[in-house]
């Protein structure tokens, strides 16, 4: 942490082009398998967790198709592509079981949370499109920029974000120290729901901190997590104006990633599976005296 003025901080924020964006979907998925008589308990679990995997790809692309209605039919098509050739990561396994059926004898059961990442390709194909990074009825995009895109030691600066949908987010400055810091929500403006189309600048109103230029100099990210639900705790102490961030930095993106997951819109049988929308993007840039 830098210096202190009265109960504002001064450090030091970067300004330039995204360097980073990921848009995904998290979901819950369980999945079963049974050993019958040609199959040990390590490839049934094997075989369960796959299982799980391909519901989870399943369930994404349902809820992602009920929440976003392209009105494009090339774009439409794109996303359909996206989410047909989607990776999966796995986020938690919540629970395995093992159990008795009459039938099939032992058999598990495995239940998982899990990110379902869209093919990149086909999702730039999208967020190029003719006013996709502001439509409300793709998948969700938060833009993060600042005024200036180079700043100079005691130079002061503003951060803005802005979502084509209304999303929750959480707005991180990490030091060329490696010092990780949140500074939206914070201890003077708490908001973490913010609306689509709108442009929200950082500091302002109830904000208590200065951005301003200061050592050390270097690279520096800007990193935003955003999701349409809220998102997961990180372990956090303020710091006056801000919180430090004492969640370790490889473990930040899956501890925001344990959001509180929602049921979609269309379902014809009336039982979505519950999953939200996810987005990550980061800007970089190097600070100098």
């Amino acid at each position: 942490m830098k210096k202190i003025l009265f109960i504002a901080f001064l450090v030091t924020i970067l300004g330039s082009s995204s360097l980073y964006a990921a848009q995904s979907t998290i979901t819950e998925a369980e999945g079963y398998a049974c050993m019958g008589y040609d199959k040990s308990r390590k490839v049934t679990e094997d075989e369960a967790l796959a299982n799980a995997k391909r519901l989870a790809v399943e369930y994404a692309s349902t809820y992602i198709k009920s929440e976003t209605k392209v009105k494009d039919a090339i774009l439409e098509k794109d996303l359909i592509e996206a989410y047909a050739n989607a990776s999966v990561k796995l986020i938690e396994e919540i629970a395995r079981a093992w159990y008795k059926d009459s039938a099939s004898g032992d058999c598990v059961k495995i239940k998982i949370r899990a990110e379902v990442i869209p093919d990149d390709r086909a999702m730039d194909r999208i967020s190029q499109g003719k006013g996709a990074e502001d439509d409300p009825s793709a998948p969700l995009n938060v833009r993060v920029w600042t005024d200036k895109k180079e700043y100079r030691q005691k130079e002061k600066m503003k951060i803005y974000i802005k979502g084509n949908k209304p999303f929750y987010a959480k707005v991180m400055h990490q030091d060329a120290d490696g010092t990780t810091l949140q500074i939206l929500p914070n201890p003077y403006r708490t908001e973490n729901y913010f609306n689509g189309g709108t442009i929200y600048e950082i500091p302002s109103g109830k904000d208590q901190f200065e951005l301003e230029v200061s050592p050390p100099f270097g690279e520096e990210n800007i990193i935003v997590y955003a999701g349409s639900s809220p998102l997961g705790d990180l372990d956090l102490q303020e710091k006056g104006a801000v919180y430090q961030v004492k969640t370790a930095d490889g473990d930040m993106g899956m501890k925001t990633r344990g959001l509180k997951l929602q049921a979609g819109k269309g379902s014809s049988t009336g039982k979505e599976p519950a999953a939200s929308e996810f987005f990550e993007t980061k800007q970089t840039v190097k600070t100098k005296k």
